[in-house]
């Protein structure tokens, strides 16, 4: 499998050879799935908390007399069973989301998700981003050129643009552009993979997969 390279004039100088181990990967959609509803799940944090009755406000005196009322026997209003009271048995703040994923599994899945972009000619490389310079304007002009060369680039509504590391113009360039979201490979994980439509990705990075 191939994917086009392009210079920072949009121009196509080549094409790249994708790693058939990453980019090749077919039918793992049950996986790509449970994958991100796992890392969602890590990512949650407990808030939702209720007051016991211990901790509700109010006085502890006792509803109604012990004996001689005709009624059950009750201590305060704080209990419960009363409008106002304090929750029996609800959420206190500590609850584990945690789940656990294989290291394989979990790489399966990240190479899964990339050879579904590959497959759906949803991949373009840069030569280079390093001459790139670092203001909105001129990450606007590339995409423009890119959207040009590439039909499937220009209906895409989100893009990556994925470097081997993170490089400050790169950032600068895309950063504020609505749609385009820039990422190195140390950032980059299924999740935000997974909200994007279209892969713009380095030679440095892709030489990075492909090892």
């Amino acid at each position: 499998m191939k994917a086009p390279i392009f210079n920072l004039q949009g121009e196509n100088v080549g094409e790249m050879t994708l790693s058939a181990k990453i980019f090749d990967i077919k039918d793992k959609d049950e996986l790509i799935a449970n994958s991100i509803r796992i890392f969602q799940s890590n990512s949650r944090t407990a808030h939702a908390k209720v007051k016991d009755r211990g901790e509700v406000a109010g006085t502890t005196k006792k509803m109604w007399a012990q004996k001689g009322t005709g009624r059950a026997r009750h201590s305060t209003a704080k209990v419960g069973i009363f409008v106002g009271g304090g929750s029996a048995h609800g959420p206190q703040g500590n609850q584990n989301y945690k789940l656990r994923l294989n290291k394989k599994v979990k790489k399966l899945a990240f190479n899964a998700i990339l050879s579904k972009f590959a497959q759906n000619k949803s991949i373009i490389v840069i030569d280079q981003f390093k001459p790139l310079i670092p203001k909105t304007k001129e990450g606007s002009i590339l995409i423009d050129k890119l959207g040009k060369a590439n039909e499937v680039l220009a209906k895409s509504k989100k893009i990556a643009i994925i470097t081997k590391s993170t490089q400050p113009n790169v950032k600068r360039a895309f950063n504020n552009i609505p749609g385009i979201n820039p990422l190195s490979l140390n950032s980059i994980n299924l999740y935000n993979l997974s909200n994007q439509n279209f892969l713009v990705i380095s030679q440095k990075a892709i030489e990075k997969l492909n090892k």
